[in-house]
């Protein structure tokens, strides 16, 4: 293993953002949790079963596509809502209605709240970029840029998969690997010389599904048995675990 603490051969480190990069994934889960609530109380009254923060948000939304979440979740109550359009206004009863809904809750949080990265990450990623180790951003959300340009870090990257290049390109979302692949092949680097690093349960499954050569798991919300279980190679708390330090 190396001082970055990854095996010799690996070339290029794969991250997400929320929850690796950024301290940004506590906001999506509010913002999951508001949007549902409202949906499951106007549909159900106040016997709703409200959605679950922590367990509804790791199983079902965290990592995914905004639409994939919305479907995932409503599925796992019973309920299947037409797609509608990506432009459907927040208030409609599709899954890009909900979606929509959701990223305006996000964006007012980020607005109020700021966004905060997380240092030791950022120190490890500009060891890796010392040592030669080729970096990109991987992320389901279509806001990335502007989050990485907000805590400073959109140099630290040399690509970046987002929802928008995802859905230029046609690439379907975390579980499947195919965003990580095309970060991989943007980089120039076969998936068995990358590294990815992630904190959500899709995102370990993508690692899995791709054959990539190592996949960091980051438990930031005590699942780390659950994070291996779903194809992580080692669970860290934070990536100062790992190594990388000047």
């Amino acid at each position: 293993m190396t001082e970055l603490g990854l095996p010799e051969e690996i070339l290029a480190c794969l991250f997400d953002l929320d929850g690796v990069v950024t301290k940004t994934a506590v906001v999506h889960a509010a913002a999951w949790k508001e949007t549902f609530d409202a949906f499951l109380r106007e549909r159900d009254g106040e016997s709703f079963q409200p959605f679950d923060a922590v367990a509804d948000y790791d199983e079902y939304v965290d990592g995914r596509p905004r639409a994939d979440g919305v479907r995932t979740f409503l599925a796992s109550r019973g309920i299947d809502l037409p797609d509608g359009r990506p432009d459907d206004p927040p208030d409609a009863a599709t899954v890009h209605g909900v979606g929509n809904r959701k990223n305006e809750l996000l964006l007012e949080k980020i607005r109020t709240g700021g966004v905060e990265a997380y240092d030791s990450t950022l120190r490890y990623i500009e060891a890796a970029r010392a040592r030669g180790l080729r970096t990109a951003i991987v992320s389901s959300s279509a806001n990335c840029r502007d989050v990485l340009r907000a805590v400073g870090a959109e140099d630290l990257f040399e690509v970046r998969i987002d929802g928008l290049v995802a859905a230029e390109r046609r690439l379907p979302g975390k579980p499947r690997p195919d965003t990580f692949l095309a970060a991989a092949r943007d980089l120039g680097v076969p998936p068995g010389r990358a590294a990815v690093f992630e904190d959500a349960l899709a995102g370990m499954e993508a690692g899995r599904a791709g054959d990539f050569g190592y996949v960091v798991g980051i438990d930031r919300t005590g699942q780390a048995q659950a994070l291996y279980a779903h194809g992580a190679d080692v669970v860290v708390g934070d990536l100062a675990e790992l190594g990388g330090k000047e």
